[in-house]
């Protein structure tokens, strides 16, 4: 049951007191807010739960039992980011869409080397995830695809202008003949990861497959039902567990582990999975709430929009826009 807005608030400079002491210790790899549970029984507590790769002793990552009254929770789980590797020569078929829509399968054209401990073997990769919804930049009538970062850029050596393809490469795409835009944007910060793809193809509609039109954003809050369409696991939906999630990330392949604060965390079985990176989520009113990167077999991780939208400098195209944005000339 979520806890009242109030008691969050009151809990919530005592968690961020804590938090980065937290998540400096060997093992801990995510600081949140959320319902104290004993022995598998939910206790009605607000607490500060602290996720750890292998769950020990509190005292084993030296986290007292209350902070300032607040109780503590150690809950064992580790998180990662949710594009999706396969070696070109292990591509295979996946779904073709005529039009550039939210939910759909995108890549970079580029392989990207991959090296253990990310891959069991050396080798040059292909990489996918997830179109998000489709954004126009402030003050510019064009028409751009919004995506997770890790997906578009994927490591310290992507650049303005890498060409994108649907279907991905991973799923069968070809690395010329299915370009459909190019890297425009990206941001990689304390809350956001994500990137603008501009869109070189005139086919495209402001929509979300199997969940209709984007009808707008808003912030998310804890307790409403979201949905999301992945490239991998297709339409799903969950319930907002926290807006307070600092989690860390390795993003391996020259960016390292990063940590990100202020994260949408949904509890819910399988979410999404590998492939799903760069999904929006949406509430029942069709306004997206956040932008999904990652997170485990039991829980998922997604960017607050706002901030998304602010560092990208672009705006959600809806059909209601004013004026019809136009793609990039190109190919």
């Amino acid at each position: 049951m979520p806890h009242p807005d109030d008691e969050r608030t009151a809990v919530r400079p005592i968690k961020k007191l804590v938090e980065d002491d937290f998540l400096s210790r060997p093992g801990v790899v995510g600081v949140d807010l959320g319902e104290k549970t004993t022995g598998g029984h939910r206790t009605g507590r607000l607490a500060i739960v602290v996720f750890v790769r292998r769950k020990g002793p509190a005292a084993q990552f030296a986290i007292p039992p209350d902070v300032l009254g607040v109780p503590t929770d150690v809950v064992e789980d580790s998180f990662s980011p949710h594009h999706t590797i396969a070696s070109p020569e292990g591509v295979g078929g996946a779904e073709r869409h005529d039009q550039m829509r939210g939910g759909i399968g995108i890549g970079p054209s580029r392989a990207i080397r991959f090296v253990p401990p990310d891959v069991a073997e050396a080798d040059d990769y292909v990489v996918a995830g997830t179109l998000g919804a489709l954004v126009t930049p402030r003050r510019r009538r064009l028409v751009m695809g919004l995506t997770a970062f890790h997906v578009a850029c994927v490591d310290d050596a992507w650049a303005v202008g890498d060409p994108m393809v649907h279907p991905s490469r991973v799923d069968g795409g070809h690395p010329v003949h299915d370009r459909v835009g190019a890297l425009a944007r990206a941001a990689l910060s304390s809350r956001v990861d994500a990137a603008a793809i501009m869109l070189t193809t005139p086919r495209h509609r402001a929509e979300v497959v199997g969940l209709g039109p984007v009808l707008g954003h808003a912030a998310a809050a804890v307790g409403q039902r979201v949905r999301k369409r992945g490239r991998t696991t297709a339409v799903t939906e969950g319930v907002v567990a926290s807006t307070d999630a600092a989690i860390t990330l390795d993003f391996g392949v020259g960016l390292g582990v990063r940590t990100l604060h202020d994260q949408i965390r949904i509890e819910t079985p399988r979410f999404a999975d590998h492939g799903d990176s760069g999904a929006v989520l949406l509430d029942d009113a069709n306004r997206v709430v956040g932008l999904y990167l990652g997170g485990s077999r039991c829980r998922g991780f997604a960017n607050p929009i706002a901030p998304v939208l602010d560092q990208l400098d672009v705006d959600l195209l809806t059909p209601g826009a004013r004026g019809t944005p136009t793609p990039a000339r190109g190919a």
